[in-house]
């Protein structure tokens, strides 16, 4: 018996990483600053393997500002939850994004605030969501972030990038796909970022937005194609793949907020509870796409029609056969606070955390 356990430890020694990690995928959840959010945290927080709050800012010069709840990092500590906060910039501005990358200067000073955050705050490391980055800015970022990685690293920190979703190496066929790409898709230099940092989380959600027909959030096709395209670049140990958590009701709005004097199709996020809320307030029937793996319904109301694309438990345990079809580090879900409250029974019942 003694040798039979010396053999099989020798063999769990030689086998990839990659692996071993596949016996208990990570779950990283992103947290809003939002009671919803705490309050999904408080119940679920044993549960989760990696904690991602949005919170952290940065502006052209380099300045960093911004705080994570102290009810929040009191309860990770707690529980033993690794603590991976985000570093955005504001309002996904790309011309404020362009003059930091391109300013040693204010690079240096990001770089020094995000080590003494990590060194105050006992963070596990730092998680990178820079958006509509555009394509003639690539290079930059990624100077940026092998810079950010070599300073934490040394210091014993993780460094991770949250990455806009691509389905392809081309930008599609309309005007629409060719804005996406220029703007959103391809100022990610996918093999490098996925070699110098310690993970990449795509974001693999909002395939349909405000900003187009309806449609699902993510469509299991569809995600499974984004996964594809990004393993062609990034490591499956390393890459996270995006699970969203929140409804999308698609509605004509006549409203200053959006754009004045213009009506115009619009669309909302909802979570899970609101969305089934008014299905039951205008008696639409929630069916299943077989195809996309999702729940959708759609109502009248006064005379024209309006959208409800949901993700709920059943879509969300489809999305996690991607992670074991592609032995995919974990999720990287979007976010805590919306969501059916049965997706925790289904990575309960996968083990874990």
């Amino acid at each position: 018996m003694r040798r039979l356990l010396s053999v099989l430890v020798l063999f769990a020694l030689c086998l990839p990483a990659a692996v071993l990690a596949q016996r208990s995928p990570e779950w990283l959840f992103y947290y809003s600053d939002n009671e919803d959010g705490w309050r999904s945290l408080q119940q679920h927080i044993g549960q989760i393997s990696v904690l991602a709050p949005g919170t952290y800012f940065v502006d052209a010069e380099g300045v960093v500002w911004g705080e994570v709840d102290p009810r929040v990092i009191r309860l990770a500590k707690e529980r033993g939850v690794p603590v991976m906060p985000l570093l955005v910039n504001p309002g996904f501005n790309q011309e404020m994004l362009h003059r930091l990358l391109s300013d040693e200067a204010a690079r240096r000073r990001t770089i020094a605030s995000l080590l003494e955050l990590c060194r105050r705050n006992g963070y596990w490391g730092i998680q990178f969501d820079f958006e509509n980055v555009a394509l003639t800015d690539r290079d930059a970022l990624t100077r940026f972030y092998r810079e950010t990685a070599d300073a934490l690293h040394r210091a014993g920190y993780k460094l991770s990038i949250a990455v806009v979703h691509r389905p392809d190496e081309l930008p599609g066929p309309t005007q629409y796909h060719k804005w996406l790409f220029r703007n959103w898709r391809a100022g990610y230099d996918l093999k490098a970022l996925g070699e110098i940092g310690d993970f990449v989380s795509v974001m693999s959600y909002s395939q349909h937005t405000r900003r187009t027909p309806p449609g699902p959030q993510a469509s299991l096709p569809w995600t499974e194609a984004v996964v594809q395209y990004f393993l062609q670049h990034v490591p499956a140990s390393k890459l996270s793949m995006g699970v969203p958590t929140g409804s999308q009701h698609w509605y004509t709005s006549q409203e200053e907020r959006i754009q004045p004097e213009l009506a115009r199709s619009y669309s909302q996020q909802l979570s899970h509870a609101r969305a089934l809320g008014m299905l039951e307030r205008y008696g639409a029937r929630l069916q299943w796409s077989e195809e996309h793996a999702v729940p959708f319904a759609f109502f009248e109301r006064g005379g024209t029609w309006e959208w409800i694309f949901l993700e709920d438990a059943r879509s969300f345990q489809a999305k996690l056969g991607l992670v074991d079809k592609h032995r995919l580090r974990g999720i990287s879900v979007w976010v805590l606070g919306p969501e059916d409250p049965r997706i925790w029974e289904v990575l309960r019942q996968r083990g874990g955390r």
